[in-house]
């Protein structure tokens, strides 16, 4: 394992004449599968017969748990007297064999599939793997009678391999899994540190006094942490926060985190429980033996800061970012299997045209028959069927997106790890379901390209127009903002800006934060497939009576689905609202409730929902609740295994929707700048967000080598205000650091320079002349673009080649400084709220500084 974590991935020499603690017969063998234990296989001729006992002895000297001698038949003829070979080599060297069937699949009929895999894995068809397939479909797990049949005359082989096999005892409920130490004042536990971090931040939160629910609310969270032994993890979260914002990275938590007013005073996320009603126990529950999952978002352009700084505050040898398994989908599949049994490109690409017809019966024939092939094809009819088998099955690991394991000891000690792809990156080869199976905790350090572009929004705010905002001090309930939510205004806004987001804002009308909740979570396959859209809609504009059933007045309180879908009219629109309906309306208890939640299986997997159906309709209705309300409740509720949104998550979502409305709302110039800065990221291509801002009334001006730097610019406007200048960035194929060569070279030009004559000098480096025209198309007619197409200024152009014209000239040139609009550094007497951007010191500022990176 300390071999592998030293390595490149994918690269893992080992020299068997000086094996690493850890190392495995396996590893030492040449081949580097380890099949058989053994330092050559039968065939292998990279060795002679008279290395095998040397190798051997090498072998033995270097291991000290007990080598076998794997022995198994190839049926090649002579499969017995090479295993008495084997047995007498094995006699020799003190090392006794074992009866094994080097298992490949756990049945004869797989083997298909396996060469299937071998091909691809080879990449080459099943005509031309040759060698590389097996001979024989025998590599397949073996009945007992059959073994002993097969190793008749030596017994102590089938003997040792069932003593293998019983000391095989481990299981991993076995492992000890331990949470980082987090270091906190000296006279403090973890505990009473992490309360007194939350009280201090619920007075910064309500500074005009702490409501009693609120502390009623903390008061209960911090018991529950507390018996949980959580601490150290709120610790950890909130230590990556406070460096995140030390550091002028803008970041916000969400997800079910966001159910927690514990997480709200630590400043992780910024739902303010006061004002939505939140489910804690969906966050933290004492029922479910779960651990606690914080997602937080970061800019996406510096979350990589965060990370290294995880890495180094742990280690990477405590700290390593969990795997997702990526799986063959019906269109991987379809060509990956094509590929190997030899089909032409044509046919792969028709068949791969297909795949939306695929099920769990396959691709009817009809389908086959419009894409112009023959069903009835032997050859196709089998890629078919092996296509189907393969769907589903493991294709590679990947890193996740963000999910980070911390753990006491060394992560090896515990789950296997791996180098990433990328420089300065450990992976751990479990997913997330394994991590949450084994109780490992997780922090999710995710990326978000709306942060980034809020960031940089405000930072010209604060530069241009004296405003220093943070996500927390934008006004809120802006009537304008709303006003242009409602006409469907909202390109370049964060999560509605969809066509069918639009198309929704109009029909829902926001008028309010909670309306801006409900548009997150509604436009979802979730809400759309379990019928729920409508009737919302209908409710909402009074075309349908809002009624809440009831159950028999034995059986329970007449409003108690009003307690629970009274926000939402009567329609579960949120996850959270699934659980509690099932627990109050079928009196599910916290275990079932559980379940259920976990069944509302995340998009592109389907949950097991349906097995609940009968328990909740038949409780439901001996409550006394009309049977077709209850099972139109449950496909609603199943509706959500389609993909549907947990209310705090709509609601953390909601408040960047908001946020950014506003900006664009009031500051269209600023925003347009800052998104373009922000790319890639959204819907929509520059042109499109440059012809919204001119909508807004903004005036955009085109890129300028004399003008413009990388990013897009605020400059005055001739009527007063500011124009949006295009950077550098806009023109297509420009690199970055040739256009920071550009800029520098432009500023420290001679003062006696007029200031629109500028042509790049040759030591730039740039390529040869070539006549080019950047632009961007406008709805009047008019572009906004590069000037200067007949007078490119690519490579070493004499300076009067160049047009005297204002504008300039400007070319397909390459990239220069990233961010001359970056937020400048918060300074010692400042730092960063709740919302991530600078803002009056809270009242953690005095506490220590997130701990140095370890060398």
């Amino acid at each position: 394992m300390r071999g592998k974590e030293r390595q490149v991935r994918g690269d893992l020499p080992i020299d068997s004449s000086s094996p690493s603690p850890g190392t495995c017969s396996a590893d030492l063998s040449p081949s580097g599968r380890g099949e058989d234990a053994l330092p050559v296989e039968p065939g292998d001729d990279t060795s002679s017969e008279a290395d095998f006992p040397a190798a051997l002895a090498r072998l033995k000297a270097a291991l000290p748990a007990p080598l076998y001698l794997a022995a198994r038949h190839i049926y090649a003829g002579d499969d017995r007297a090479r295993i008495e070979a084997l047995a007498q080599l094995g006699q020799e060297a003190g090392i006794p064999i074992v009866a094994s069937t080097g298992a490949l699949y756990h049945a004869a009929h797989r083997r298909p599939l396996q060469d299937v895999l071998t091909c691809i894995r080879e990449k080459c068809t099943i005509h031309e793997a040759g060698f590389h397939l097996r001979a024989n479909a025998e590599r397949h797990l073996k009945a007992p009678q059959e073994m002993a049949r097969l190793f008749k005359g030596h017994r102590d082989a089938l003997r040792r391999s069932i003593e293998i096999a019983d000391a095989c005892r481990f299981s991993l409920d076995e492992l000890k899994y331990e949470y980082p130490d987090e270091p906190v004042p000296k006279g403090k536990t973890p505990q009473s540190h992490l309360e007194e971090l939350t009280w201090t931040g619920a007075h910064w939160r309500f500074p005009d006094g702490l409501p009693d629910r609120i502390r009623v609310l903390i008061e209960k969270e911090l018991t529950l942490i507390d018996q949980l032994r959580y601490a150290p993890y709120f610790l950890t979260v909130h230590d990556i926060v406070h460096f995140a914002r030390s550091r002028g990275i803008l970041c916000q938590g969400r997800g079910s985190a966001a159910n927690s007013v514990v997480c709200y005073c630590l400043a992780i996320t910024n739902v303010n429980p006061a004002e939505i009603d939140l489910l804690f126990e969906r966050f933290i529950s004492p029922e479910r033996n779960e651990p606690p999952d914080i997602d937080v978002d970061f800019e996406h352009e510096r979350r990589e800061e965060v990370i290294q700084y995880i890495y180094g505050r742990y280690g990477r040898e405590r700290a390593g970012l969990a795997a997702t398994v990526i799986s063959y989908r019906g269109r991987s599949a379809i060509r990956e299997v094509g590929k190997a049994m030899g089909l032409s490109e044509d046919t792969v690409a028709a068949l791969s045209g297909t795949v939306w017809g695929l099920s769990n019966r396959g691709l009817p024939d009809e389908y086959v028959r419009q894409a112009g092939l023959d069903p009835q094809d032997p050859l196709l009819a089998r890629t078919l069927e092996l296509t189907q088998e393969l769907i589903g099955f493991p294709r590679h690991l990947s890193q996740h997106v963000g999910g980070f394991v911390l753990t006491r000891g060394p992560l090896c000690e515990t789950v296997p790890i791996g180098n990433g792809a990328m420089p300065d990156r450990t992976f751990i080869e479990w997913d997330k379901d394994d991590l949450d199976a084994l109780g490992l905790m997780k922090v999710d350090v995710l990326a978000l390209g709306m942060l980034t572009c809020i960031r940089k929004c405000l930072s010209l705010l604060k530069t241009h127009y004296g405003r220093d905002l943070t996500l927390a001090t934008v006004p809120r309930d802006d009537e304008r903002t709303y006003d242009m939510l409602c006409r469907a205004d909202s390109l370049g806004v964060f999560q509605v800006e969809s066509r069918a987001q639009m198309n929704m804002l109009p029909r829902l009308k926001p008028r309010c934060f909670y309306d801006l909740v409900i548009e997150v979570a509604i436009v979802r396959p979730g809400p759309i497939q379990g019928d729920m859209v409508h009737p919302y809609l209908r409710r909402r504009s009074g075309d349908e009576t809002v009624e809440f059933p009831s159950p028999s007045p034995e059986h329970g309180d007449v409003d108690e689905l009003r307690q629970v879908l009274g926000k939402t009219m009567g329609v579960p629109l949120f996850q959270e609202q699934a659980m509690r309906l099932a627990m109050v309306a079928a009196k599910f208890s916290s275990e079932e409730a559980n379940e259920l939640r976990r069944a509302m299986a995340t998009f592109r997997r389907r949950g097991t929902i349906g097995k609940l159906e009968h328990k909740m309709v038949s409780r439901m209705s001996a409550r006394g609740y009309p049977r077709d309300f209850a099972e139109r409740c449950f496909n609603q509720i199943k509706g959500f295994g389609e993909y549907g949104f947990p209310e705090s998550h709509a609601a953390s979502f909601a408040h960047l929707v908001y946020v950014s409305s506003w900006l664009k709302c009031h500051y269209p110039a600023a925003f347009a700048a800052a998104l373009l800065n922000s790319q890639p990221m959204g819907f929509y291509a520059p042109a499109q967000i440059v012809r919204c801002a001119r909508e807004h009334g903004v005036e955009a001006r085109e890129a300028d080598i004399n003008h413009s730097l990388w990013d897009c610019t605020l400059e005055p406007a001739s009527e007063g205000g500011f124009a949006l200048r295009l950077g550098l960035r806009q023109i297509d194929g420009f690199k970055e650091d040739a256009a920071r060569a550009l800029v520098a070279k432009r500023d420290n030009r001679p003062p006696e320079t007029e200031p629109h004559l500028f042509a790049p000098p040759a030591s730039l480096g740039l390529p040869p002349p070539e006549p080019i025209e950047a632009e961007l198309p406008l709805p009047s007619g008019e572009r906004v673009g590069v000037r200067g197409k007949e007078e490119s200024v690519r490579g070493a152009q004499p300076l009067e080649s160049c047009s005297p014209s204002p504008g300039g000239c400007a070319s397909d040139l390459s990239p220069a400084g990233r961010g001359e609009t970056r937020a400048p550094t918060p300074t010692p007497t400042s730092t960063i709220s709740g919302s991530g951007a600078v803002s009056p010191a809270p009242p953690w500022s005095g506490w220590p500084a997130p701990m140095p990176c370890a060398p």
